[in-house]
């Protein structure tokens, strides 16, 4: 699609996303402008789809895609919670502590069922019993896709379900302040009420966490449109309720209160109609040309903005990365030095057999930056 046509789809998006929001019936005489094919790509890459559904319904409008693609996400959302709290009632019997992450909070502040729209389902889990929780989920018919590789284990059942149980809610680094500030955690959760063993973060904290994720996806390579209606949600249920003088000073710690108070103010004037500045406009640019889950290209132009833009630099550390992600991804060579001078070989097959569309776009992305 023309960049221009897209981003003019994007502020329709928007637009009807804002009537949900708010409560209002979208104009008739905006939705005469509207390509809604257009606005339909636009809203698919940035998981929308269900909620711009819903502002066409109110408005009489009954489109083929937007219809189907809400009615999977109602579908979806009702075996993936039917499968949590099957799950959940396991880890209570066996006194498993667990916290529901992101999206499992965050749906439950949108005006109506299924309208979050949601890849998976995230759960911060004792990791003392990481084996339990594992024969738990084969008990449940799940198979494991990854398991103790990274800060999650990764289960998958037919249809639909992918549930990513954490150890952690960041990638173990020590110089990494979001991994640093949150790798305890579990000594700030609270209990929750509805149960013995499920906890749940103060309200502040989970603000905290969902912008520091937020923020972690922002700087590497980008995030979408659906980032800041989560925020706008949830800055209408709580905004007005939250102690902001200690989210600003863990802001300060985390290295994001500019980040979050740039992103806030422009998803309250996105939102609420207001209008924005030649700033904000461009800000706002990066999440929509980002989609839901980002691109190659902010996350190659990311990383040449902390290395000084040395692209012979990029590619040498992508051939070669750093030791401990030679000894998490290929313990082989980590643990046979000899072989590390053939790793770059390896790679760069490995990725020409397996992902050459991915190094494709990396390579076109890198080129013409």
């Amino acid at each position: 699609m023309d960049k221009y046509i897209y981003k003019q789809s994007a502020y329709y998006l928007i637009y009807l996303i804002r009537c949900v929001l708010n409560n209002k019936i979208p104009a008739k005489e905006t939705l005469d402008k509207m390509d809604l094919s257009s606005v339909f790509d636009v809203a698919k890459a940035h998981s929308l789809t269900t909620i711009a559904a819903y502002a066409l319904e109110s408005a009489g409008i009954y489109d083929k895609d937007f219809e189907e693609e809400k009615n999977r996400a109602i579908r979806k959302t009702i075996i993936l919670d039917s499968e949590r709290e099957c799950i959940f009632s396991e880890f209570e019997k066996a006194g498993i502590w667990y916290l529901p992450l992101k999206g499992i909070i965050l749906k439950e502040y949108y005006p109506a069922f299924g309208m979050r729209q949601m890849a998976d389902h995230d759960i911060l889990i004792d990791r003392t019993r990481q084996k339990d929780i594992k024969d738990i989920m084969l008990s449940c018919g799940f198979y494991v896709k990854t398991y103790n590789k990274s800060k999650h284990d990764v289960y998958f059942k037919k249809p639909v379900c992918n549930f990513q149980m954490h150890i952690s809610l960041f990638e173990k680094d020590d110089t990494d302040k979001r991994y640093c500030y949150f790798k305890d955690i579990d000594k700030r959760l609270i209990s929750d009420s509805t149960s013995s063993f499920r906890r749940s973060f103060t309200k502040e904290d989970f603000y905290l966490y969902i912008k520091a994720h937020e923020y972690k996806h922002f700087t590497s390579s980008g995030t979408g449109l659906r980032n800041l209606v989560d925020n706008y949600v949830f800055d209408k249920k709580y905004g007005n309720d939250l102690d902001w003088d200690y989210i600003r000073a863990e802001l300060v710690k985390l290295g994001m209160l500019d980040y979050e108070r740039e992103s806030r103010e422009l998803t309250i004037k996105l939102f609420d109609g207001i209008k924005m500045t030649d700033r904000e406009k461009e800000l706002l640019d990066y999440y929509i040309f980002s989609g839901t889950y980002g691109n190659t290209k902010n996350s190659i132009s990311n990383i040449l903005k902390k290395n000084g833009g040395s692209k012979a630099r990029y590619i040498k550390e992508r051939l070669i990365p750093p030791a401990a992600v030679i000894k998490k991804r290929y313990p082989i060579f980590y643990r046979y030095k000899v072989l590390l001078p053939l790793l770059p070989l390896y790679r760069a097959a490995f990725g020409l057999i397996k992902n050459r569309r991915k190094v494709s776009s990396e390579l076109k992305a890198l080129i013409y930056l």
